[in-house]
Parts: C-alpha cells; structure tokens; sequence
C-alpha cells in the first residue's frame, strides 16, 4: 500500500516538478504543546497541470529522481484554490510591478 498526503503547492519552477509542503502537528514530550512541523516533498507534477497554492494529494512512487520519489495524484476537494487567469496562470496583485533602475 503507498503512503498518501496531503499539501499545498509552494513551487512549480521546475520542469514537471511540484514542491508540495505538508504541515503535521506533534506534540512535545515533556511540555506537552502541540507545534506545526513542516517538510517539503519535491512530487512529479506531469505536465505542469497543478500550480503554486493549490491542496494536492501525493502518493509515494519509485525513484525519479535523487530527490523526487512523490506523484501528485490529484487536487483536493472542496479546499480553497487560488484564482488562475485564462492562460493558467496565478492571479497576484505584484504582477506588474516594474523595478525602478536607478
């Protein structure tokens, strides 16, 4: 049986690559509050279909890679998406932000 999780896209730069963050919460031993542990999975994304800010299924997979040995499987249901534009891409305010050369 492969292991699944369940993140959110941080990155998309890399060709047919995903970074996926899952966020856990643990509790410490002797202090006995919860903390959130962060890792983050590089997952093939073919196609580059699934972009930065989306809640995404991963399974465990063979080795692609030396680092990427996840799939995104999927997007999931019902969790809050980023808006896309009609090209696909992430709609941000900072889009046309020129740089002021001095």
């Amino acid at each position: 049986m492969k292991r699944t999780l369940q993140g959110t896209i941080v990155s998309d730069k890399m060709n047919k690559t995903a970074v996926v963050a899952v966020a856990t919460k643990q509790k410490h031993p002797k202090y006995l509050k919860y903390y959130t542990v962060t890792r983050r999975f590089k997952a093939h994304n073919e196609g580059d279909q699934y972009k930065v800010g989306q809640v995404v299924v991963i399974e465990e997979a063979r080795p692609m890679s030396k680092d990427k040995r996840w799939v995104v499987t999927g997007l999931v249901e019902g969790a809050p998406q980023p808006e896309l534009s009609p090209n696909n891409e992430l709609q941000t305010e900072s889009t046309n932000v020129e740089k002021d050369i001095g």
